[in-house]
Formats: structure tokens, C-alpha cells, sequence
């Protein structure tokens, strides 16, 4: 009888302890999975990581042998000689090694360095996956390949080419302006691009124009109008003004209305017939968005759930390695045939065959240099399972979502809409009226995409007009003069930089969070209310790199690096010479680095040229500061932190040389302390504060002015009213705690136990009492869901007594009971609704509603974080709960609102 043969062992090496564990489950007998944390090698990071043998060498410090064809000088760091230790161990009782790293080029240089690195004498095998899941890891196992060096050598040199500019260029920068700033082959570009946007911004002038607009009636149902001509010329409005001078652009034939003309005309026209003069009706179709890219990923969250780029991709990764999503650094849109079948079965069964587009749809990637992954992303398997049968929880289940609803969507039918316009006569004036009516709501059911733009927020909404025809008689129930200003362009938020990025060519799908984190990270631009301001040292790097080295901040070159990267790793270009070119050719940034070392003047490159200001602005030591000359001297003064660039102005200048000079000033004497009271130029803007600051001593007790509120104006009444903030109103009936009423960075608001809200403009800080803070404390943080109300009781259910409660449905009326909602049939009218039909609607609604699965959700790690339902305590914590908030069973009330509507 012939000896059994020992079973082969194979060591699957992936990055992280997570993907391990997942990819572990799946694996036969046989298989040993190890995690290589990362990269297991890289350039050295520091002086202390160059080995002695190169340490003299004049290259060493860069980590790469430009004397010597730019050979890269790898080292293990210390914190990964363990980890090689262990992955050499396991190999020795390997008789096979699979190389199972991400499948972009990352990934692939990961496995190549651990190959160089282990040195392998058994066979090696590389497998790749757009998905952990079983079906995915069995088709990898059985397709294996080699290690691609096509990519690797694309991802060294673009490794290389980041080391060349950052270890040249930024030493540099430390002499001539800083020490400790950075420069880099793409975060340079971004840094500028927020630059350009801050000069537009300074430059921009405002201009102010007025309107009319009009509450009108048509058989009691009121809609508005806005005033769009006056004796058949039309009435200016932002467009028609030049951003450089706030004046009308030359030429243009329009009406310019101030404040007094607009209230004169409108007390003439309260005394004319308003009627309908035209309508039109346009039919429009909406399509579906492609799947997620990882851009338009990033975009999306952080509109929607205002996530950073980097912590959507720390999220997107977990979802990943965990099993839930396929890979998240991609910029194709193509999905799999298993992926379209999985989301039209899924139409199909929420929201009925109507919302099925007639043929699947396949969308084009239309990104420059798409090569990543070749999926998009989109929820794993074959199921396309929702947050809540996977039961993820907090962002994790906030991210999901998205990522689950855009897919879906994208399979389902257009969205058909009209859009509805009326010309209204009044006089010798027109005003338009305009309106949106969904005809079929489409893939609208499902997803409707966040914006940067608030009116475009409205998109998927329906804004009803009474039915009018031309000619018919309209009630005037109000007329409002509104005063206008035109506004500077917006700065970038990471969606629309991401964004622009993309659109330019700059950077891949693995590297936006990156630049996100490393702008903010380095000091270059600072996240204002998801705005990306950038700083006065963003400005002086800037205007040095544009003058001195114009090619590694002009996106049209940064673009062309990227794309000659894409051809190294498509086989069709050479690294070597293009290496070669970039540094040491006649123009090479060797020979730009050293003339700019002998040319550039410290005193100059430190110095921020701002449009308009008189005085100069400079980096030193301790930050920005202003410098002007008066009476011979030269003064100067520290510019506090939160000024922008763009908002600096010349009495701000002045006012900050002044209270140098002169000291804080002084508003009066607190007569309860005897302590002088002050008011002062902060961090956050101007604020008051009672004493002196006293080495050693408690600090003064201060408060922030009110927005808008100039220090100039500043009275003592008014500061010792700020100074006794934050005031007690009272405890909470419910909770027996203390609520407070104060001024904070955002305004005046009310607290209790950590739960905030802001107060409205009729109310006031001083005066605000407890009834009214409850009041507020009880509504939906602003942004959130009002709750709906019932029409009516339809009774008490007879299991359990609870009532069953009627509502109003965007899509039809609709009982809930408990978590149950079930749509009312369309032969069934609300008002004949017996609690009997209800029951039994109820019943069948939660017969077919789908049962929740057990997979690998109760085997998550641990540091997953629950569901949140008390608001935040920290402004660290107030973004995640937010999410966690907007997320708790969104899919399963979304999937039952769909399913009662089938």
C-alpha cells in the first residue's frame, strides 16, 4: 500500500492582521496566513536608519544613488526586522509561497520587497482579488500569477521621484523661509491650487444689487416669485457684476436697483392685478451616477458625512479587509456581471420591476490614466447584503450605505422629471415662478448624490406650482424688497479638491488621502467648517515655487509625470531616462535646487506679497507676523491664528501694530473685582478679558465677541455682560441637569449634558430662559430629520395594545407599528382605513420583510464601535456621532418603505 504523501503547506502573505484573519476562514487545510504590516522595507527615513558602508556618501542622505542610476537604498526599519523575523520563520516550513497583497501598485511593490526580502527558495505564486470573499479567493487560488515588474518599477520610480523633490527642495525652504516645511511632487500642486483661490478671493470685489420677491396665491395654495424685469429691461442680478471692481460688467443692459428704488417699486406694485402672462412645461430625464471611484467616494463622504479623505479610506479599508466591500483604491466604474445581477435582483425586489432600467447598465471610466483596480466600488458577494443585515454599526454602516446605495441605484431606471416655469405680469414688471415636479422618481428611490452647492441640495425634491394657465388671476399675500451681495468664489473643500485633482490628471487613486492629510498635517492649509483655508506659509512656499521652480507647481507638467508613470507601468516607457532628464538633465531640478540656493533671498522668500495691503507680511519662527514702518521705526505685530489670507485687511493691520505699541485697551473696571477688562485680538478673533494675565497664575476669564460684533464698538456694558457667560438657566425637567446659555466660536448657544444647539436670531444669549432652552434641546440638531406627524390613530394593535398610527408618505400614506411600516394599497383611501386592514398589512409587510443573517459581522475585531445615540461631548467625537446618528437603520427603513410601495 503506497505511503500517504505529507500535505504541502503554503504561507499566504497579505498586509494587515485584519485581511489575515478574514482570508484565513476561507482557506483549505493546508494554508498558513501572515500578515507583512505594510511595507517590510523602504528608503530610510532618517540619518540613524543609513547603513555605516554608504553613511559618507554624499547621495546617502537623499536614499537614492543618483551617481549610480538612481539605485534605491533600502532598509528594513527597526520596527519591521521582527516582522521579517517571523514571516522567515513561517517560510521555512513552507513548501510554497503566495504573495496575496492589494492588487494596485502598492500592493504589488509589497510583495515584490517581501520577495527580495525573504528570498524564497520554495516556489512563489502572486494572487490578486478585487474582493475577500470565498468565491473571489478560490478564482485567485486558481489563476495565480507572477509578480508584475512592470508596476513595481512604476511605483519605485514614482517612489523616487518623491524622495528626489521632498529630500532637495525642502531644505530649501527650511534656509529661505522655515524650518521644518515641506515640499512634494503633488502636495506642492494642491497647496497652490487653494492659493489661487485665496488670491481670487482677495482680489474679488463685491457688488451689491437688490430684487422684489413675491408670496403669491392661486386658490389658497402660495408659491414665490422673484422679479426678473422692469419695463422690459431685466433686472441685474450676481452674474451681471465684475468680480475685480463690484461694479456692473461694461455693456450690459440692465436694470440696477438699490435698496430705496426696490421698496418704491414694491409699494407700487401692491396696488396692481397680478396674473399668469405664460407658463412652460420641460421634461427632463436624470440618469443614475456611476459606481463609486475612490475619489468620487472620498467626495461623497465628505459632503454627506463630512469624513476627511483619509479617515474615508481608514474606513473603506476596514470595510475591505473585513469582507463587506471590494477594493476601495480604484478609479474604474466597471462592475461585474455578478455585481449587476446582484443590485437588479435587488431593484427588483424593494422596489419593484418598473424601477429596473430596461438593460443593465455598464458605465466607461473616463478618468485619465485609469490603473488601478478594474472594478468599482461596490459592496462584496453576490447578495448585495445591506448595512443592517451585515450589522455594522457607526460609520462603518454610514460608508456602506453610500457605497450600497450608489450601486444599487445605478442599475435602476431614469429619473423622469418637469421642471415648471410661469411668467407673472404685475405693471410694467415680470416675475417668474419656477417649480419641479418628479414624474417617476427612478433611481431617485435610492440614491440622490450630496453637493457642494446647497441650492443644488434640493435636487430629487419636488417644488410644487398650482396648476395655472395663462391669464389667471394671482393673490398678492406679500411683497419683500431683498438686498443682494455678490460673493467671492468658494474655497475647496477635500471633495472639491479631490475632485479637481482628478480632473487635472494629478495624483491616483491611492494617493488623494494622502495629500489630504499631508497639506493639513504639514501646517499648509487648516480645515475651517470643511473649508480648506490655506496659511500665510502656504502663500510664501508658494510664491518660491512658483518663481524659482514653476514646473513642480504647474498641473499641467505634475499631470504629465503621472502620465508617463502609467506608460513605465504599461511596459511603453523607460525609467531610467526619464529619471534622468527629471534630475540631472540641463534644466533638472539638480541645477534649479543649486541656483536657487545662490539666488534666492531669505529675507524676500519669507516675505507674503498680499494685493492691497501696505504692510508686509512675514514668516518667522513663531509664525506670521505684519511689518510696516511708522515714524522711521519698523514695527511689528504677530497675526493671530483664523485670519485668512484673503480677509486680512488694513485696519486689521493697524489695529494689531497699535495695540502692540500701546498695549490691549482698556473698556473700564469690572465693578464687582475691581479688574480691569480688556479687548483683544485671539486665535478665534477678537475677545474680552477680565484682568491680566499673571506668570503662574489662574487664567483670565474671557469670552468671544459675537460674530460680526467689532472690537472698535466694544462697550464695557456689553463685555461685562459676555464676561458673565456662560449663564445657569436651570436643570432639564428629565434629566435633572444643568442647562447653559452661552457664546461660542459658531455663536450664541444653549447646552446640556454635551448636546448643543444654536440659538435662533429672535433669541437672545442674556435673556433666554429654560422654557425656551428645552424647547430647542428637544428639536433635531440642524441638518436632521424633523419628525413626521400622524394623520390619525387607526387603534390599538390587538397583540400588544400599542397604538397603529397613520402617517403621510412622500410615495403615499403608510401605518406604522413599532418598526413596521406598510404601504396603504392604492384602492384603500386613509380616511376609510379600518384597524383591521392595518393589522393585516402590517402582518404582511413584516412577513416579507428579509430576515437578518449571522456571517461574519459577530466575528468583527474589536475595535469596532457601536451605534451612537447620545450627541457628542468633544468636538473630536462630534463628526463620528453625527454619522453614527444619521446611519441606524436607514437601509432597513428604506428597504421597507420600498417594499409597501411595491
Amino acid at each position: 500500500m503506497p505511503s500517504k504523501q505529507p500535505q504541502k503547506i503554503r504561507l499566504v502573505v497579505v498586509e494587515s492582521p485584519t485581511k489575515a484573519k478574514t482570508i484565513r476562514s476561507f482557506l483549505p487545510a493546508g494554508y498558513r496566513v501572515a500578515a507583512s504590516m505594510g511595507h517590510v522595507r523602504d528608503l530610510p527615513e532618517s540619518a540613524s536608519e543609513i547603513p555605516p558602508t554608504v553613511k559618507g556618501k554624499e547621495w546617502a542622505r537623499l536614499g537614492v544613488n543618483v551617481e549610480a542610476d538612481f539605485e534605491p537604498l533600502y532598509v528594513i526599519p527597526a520596527g519591521k526586522r521582527k516582522v521579517v523575523s517571523e514571516l522567515r520563520a513561517l517560510l521555512k516550513d513552507a513548501d510554497e509561497l503566495v504573495v496575496a497583497t492589494d492588487e494596485d501598485r502598492e500592493g504589488e511593490s509589497i510583495g515584490w520587497h517581501l520577495v527580495q526580502v525573504l528570498a524564497p527558495r520554495v516556489p512563489i505564486s502572486r494572487i490578486v482579488f478585487h474582493e475577500i470573499t470565498p468565491e473571489a479567493i478560490r478564482q485567485a487560488l486558481a489563476t495565480p500569477r507572477q509578480i508584475d515588474e512592470d508596476l513595481v518599477r512604476a511605483q519605485e520610480t514614482r517612489r523616487i521621484l518623491d524622495r528626489l523633490v521632498g529630500y532637495t527642495v525642502s531644505p530649501l525652504l527650511w534656509k529661505k523661509i522655515a524650518a521644518g516645511l515641506s515640499a512634494g511632487r503633488v502636495q506642492s500642486v494642491a497647496v497652490r491650487l487653494t492659493v489661487l483661490r485665496e488670491r481670487e478671493r482677495r482680489a474679488f470685489r463685491s457688488g451689491a444689487y437688490w430684487d422684489l420677491k413675491a408670496t403669491l396665491d392661486r386658490e389658497q395654495t402660495p408659491f414665490g416669485a422673484t422679479l426678473v424685469s422692469v419695463a422690459g429691461k431685466r433686472v441685474a442680478t450676481g452674474k451681471d457684476f465684475d468680480e475685480t471692481t463690484g461694479r456692473l460688467i461694461e455693456g450690459r443692459d440692465v436694470v440696477l436697483l438699490d435698496g430705496e428704488r426696490a421698496r418704491v417699486l414694491a409699494e407700487r406694485l401692491r396696488g396692481v392685478a397680478w396674473k399668469v402672462e405664460d407658463t412652460e412645461e420641460k421634461p427632463s430625464i436624470r440618469r443614475p451616477y456611476p459606481p463609486f471611484t475612490t475619489s468620487t467616494l472620498q467626495q461623497e463622504a465628505n459632503r454627506k458625512l463630512r469624513l476627511s479623505a483619509r479617515e474615508t479610506m481608514r474606513v473603506a479599508q476596514r470595510l475591505y479587509e473585513e469582507g463587506y466591500i471590494t477594493y476601495m483604491r480604484t478609479d474604474s466604474v466597471h462592475l461585474s456581471e455578478q455585481a449587476i445581477t446582484a443590485a437588479r435582483t435587488r431593484v427588483r425586489s424593494l422596489y419593484g420591476a418598473e424601477y429596473l432600467s430596461p438593460q443593465p447598465r455598464q458605465f466607461t471610466t473616463k478618468s485619465k490614466g485609469a490603473q488601478e483596480a478594474h472594478e468599482a466600488i461596490r459592496p462584496a458577494g453576490t447578495e448585495m447584503r445591506t448595512a443592517d443585515e451585515l450589522r455594522l454599526k457607526g460609520v462603518e454602516s454610514a460608508l456602506y450605505e453610500l457605497i450600497w446605495m450608489r450601486t444599487v441605484a445605478s442599475q435602476m431606471a431614469d429619473a423622469r422629471q418637469t421642471h415648471l416655469t410661469a411668467t407673472i405680469s404685475a405693471g410694467d414688471t415680470r416675475f417668474r415662478a419656477s417649480g419641479k415636479r418628479i414624474d417617476f422618481p427612478g433611481f431617485f428611490r435610492a440614491y440622490v448624490e450630496g453637493s457642494d452647492d446647497p441650492e443644488q441640495a434640493l435636487e430629487g425634491r419636488e417644488e410644487p406650482l398650482p396648476p395655472f394657465k395663462r391669464g389667471d388671476a394671482l393673490g398678492l399675500r406679500a411683497l419683500e424688497a431683498l438686498g443682494h451681495e455678490t460673493q467671492p468664489p468658494a474655497r475647496y473643500t477635500e471633495a472639491t479638491l479631490v475632485k479637481t485633482l482628478e480632473a487635472e490628471g494629478i495624483g491616483r487613486p491611492s494617493t488623494y488621502a494622502t495629500i489630504m492629510g499631508t497639506i493639513i498635517d504639514r501646517g499648509y492649509v487648516e480645515r475651517v467648517q470643511n473649508q480648506l483655508v490655506p496659511t500665510f506659509t502656504a502663500f510664501a512656499v508658494t510664491e518660491l515655487l512658483e518663481k524659482h521652480f514653476p514646473t513642480l507647481v504647474d498641473t499641467r507638467f505634475t499631470a504629465g509625470m503621472e502620465e508617463e508613470l502609467d506608460e513605465i507601468a504599461e511596459g511603453g516607457a523607460q525609467w531610467l531616462p526619464y529619471l534622468r532628464e527629471f534630475y540631472a538633465g540641463p534644466e533638472g531640478l539638480e541645477a534649479k535646487v543649486k541656483a536657487g540656493g545662490e539666488a534666492i533671498d531669505p529675507r524676500e522668500a519669507s516675505t507674503v506679497h498680499l494685493q492691497d495691503l501696505t504692510a508686509r507680511v512675514r514668516i518667522g519662527k513663531f509664525g506670521p507676523y505684519v511689518e510696516m514702518q511708522q515714524n522711521g521705526a519698523t514695527v511689528t505685530a504677530s497675526i493671530p491664528d483664523g485670519i485668512a489670507p484673503a480677509d486680512l485687511s488694513e485696519p486689521q493691520v493697524m489695529e494689531l501694530l497699535r495695540q502692540k505699541s500701546e498695549g490691549p485697551d482698556v473698556l473700564g473696571v469690572d465693578p464687582a473685582t475691581g479688574k480691569p477688562v480688556f479687548v483683544l485680538q485671539g486665535r478665534f478673533g477678537p475677545y474680552v478679558q477680565l484682568g491680566e494675565a499673571e506668570e503662574g497664575g489662574p487664567k483670565p476669564k474671557r469670552a468671544s465677541l459675537p460674530k460680526g460684533a467689532s472690537p472698535a464698538d466694544v462697550k464695557i456694558e456689553q463685555a461685562l455682560k459676555l464676561l458673565a457667560l456662560p449663564r445657569t438657566l436651570g436643570t432639564h425637567p428629565e434629566t435633572g441637569k444643568e442647562i447653559t446659555a452661552a457664546i461660542g466660536r459658531f455663536g450664541p448657544f444653549v447646552v446640556h449634558e454635551g448636546d448643543f444647539r444654536s440659538l435662533q436670531k429672535t433669541d437672545d444669549v442674556y435673556t433666554v430662559g429654560l422654557d425656551r432652552a428645552v424647547e430647542l434641546l428637544s428639536q433635531p440638531k440642524q441638518g436632521g430629520r424633523a419628525k413626521a406627524e400622524p394623520l390619525r390613530t387607526v387603534g390599538a394593535h390587538p397583540k400588544d395594545g400599542e397604538p397603529v398610527l397613520l402617517f403621510p408618505g412622500r410615495y403615499g400614506p403608510y401605518v406604522k407599528h413599532g418598526d413596521t411600516n406598510a404601504s396603504l394599497p392604492k384602492d384603500v383611501e386613509p380616511e376609510d382605513l379600518t384597524l383591521e386592514q392595518a393589522v393585516v398589512l402590517l402582518a404582511e409587510r413584516a412577513a416579507a420583510a428579509p430576515a437578518k443573517k449571522k456571517g461574519r459581522a459577530g466575528a468583527r475585531t474589536s475595535g469596532a464601535k457601536p451605534a451612537t445615540t447620545k450627541t457628542a461631548t468633544t468636538k473630536k467625537s462630534t463628526a463620528k456621532k453625527s454619522v453614527a446618528k444619521k446611519t441606524g437603520g436607514a437601509t432597513a427603513k428604506r428597504a421597507a418603505a420600498a417594499a409597501r410601495k411595491k
